[in-house]
């Protein structure tokens, strides 16, 4: 059973139908115990990085997702979960992520023809191939919505890239935790088999 945290911060529905669409047994929850007890979890999001931080500690799930992580249950956090996952974020000055991961969220620059926010279909490459993209080949295409992007510390966790302007950390890995800055679950059958990889992570 897969455990979809619930933080008001959007974004569930889409993911829980394409995990619900590969079989797999999904629960939508805010409860402690029952994200401690999944076989999986996943963090989505779309918003602000402040807000969804005010909303994680108002429900008091930052311990929770904390523990999960840390005692190696498979654990995906797609586009504003992946940016929650590390130290803080230029969207919002002086709010602090949960940390777990070291890095920086910073803004897409303008220019070069570009628009901000970054809606659409781009490429991917492997840096450091992932257990997300076992059987899928690099420059395959998925589905982004964003206008900040990652700046890890450690870049021998970064497992996806793509450009738009500069190049853009698109995915990481470390152990059990795997966290995506695109939308798996809007990009088609690319994005149906790297969640389908995601179900078939084993506990560390």
């Amino acid at each position: 059973m897969t455990a979809i945290i619930d933080y008001d911060a959007g974004n569930v529905k889409s993911v829980e139908k394409a995990l619900q669409s590969l079989g797999e047994e999904v629960v939508v929850t805010r409860d402690k115990e029952m994200i401690r007890h999944a076989e999986r979890v996943i963090l989505p999001g779309v918003g602000a990085f402040g807000d969804a931080m005010e909303k994680l500690h108002h429900f008091e799930l930052t311990d929770v997702i904390r523990e999960t992580i840390g005692q190696g249950t498979p654990f995906l956090g797609i586009c504003l979960g992946l940016q929650l996952l590390f130290d803080e974020s230029e969207e919002s000055p002086g709010v602090t992520g949960l940390g777990i991961l070291q890095g920086k969220i910073v803004r897409i620059p303008d220019g070069g023809g570009l628009k901000v926010p970054h809606i659409g279909w781009n490429s991917l490459t492997y840096p450091h191939p992932g257990r997300l993209y076992d059987g899928i080949p690099e420059n395959a295409y998925v589905y982004f919505v964003h206008s900040y992007y990652l700046q890890a510390r450690d870049q021998g966790i970064v497992s996806a890239e793509t450009d738009y302007g500069v190049r853009i950390q698109a995915s990481v890995e470390r152990g059990n935790l795997f966290a995506c800055q695109f939308h798996p679950e809007k990009s088609s059958s690319v994005g149906l088999a790297i969640l389908k990889n995601f179900l078939k992570a084993g506990r560390g």
